[in-house]
């Protein structure tokens, strides 16, 4: 899949799956926190000690994620597996410097 294809669906679709601006302020804070980094399969991640609050926003922020990676594998006929690393790769892409991002050895690093 390209990632021009990616990147129009999931500007598409991702408006529907943030519930709120408070919700993405939270997403945000934890975020520039570095308590929440991006993974290389899509996801979020719990960069240091995980809290139930931190828990909860980021399964309920891969939940979403996963919802919609989903939907593109299927209209796209793509595997799950491929629009999740397409998905990382832009994810890690967008990060700003000073946030942290998964490496491929599985690491936290800071952008």
């Amino acid at each position: 899949m390209t990632r021009r294809i990616f990147l129009v669906l999931l500007l598409a679709l991702l408006p529907a799956f943030v519930a709120s601006p408070a919700f993405a302020d939270a997403l945000d804070t934890a975020k520039a926190a570095g308590q929440v980094g991006e993974r290389p399969d899509g996801l979020l991640g719990i960069v240091g000690s995980p809290t139930a609050q931190l828990n909860a926003l980021v399964k309920d922020v891969n939940d979403r994620r996963m919802t919609l990676f989903r939907r593109i594998a299927s209209e796209k006929g793509q595997s799950l597996a491929a629009v999740q690393a397409v998905s990382g790769q832009e994810f890690i892409a967008r990060t700003p410097a000073g946030q942290y991002v998964m490496n491929a050895s599985g690491n936290w690093v800071k952008k």
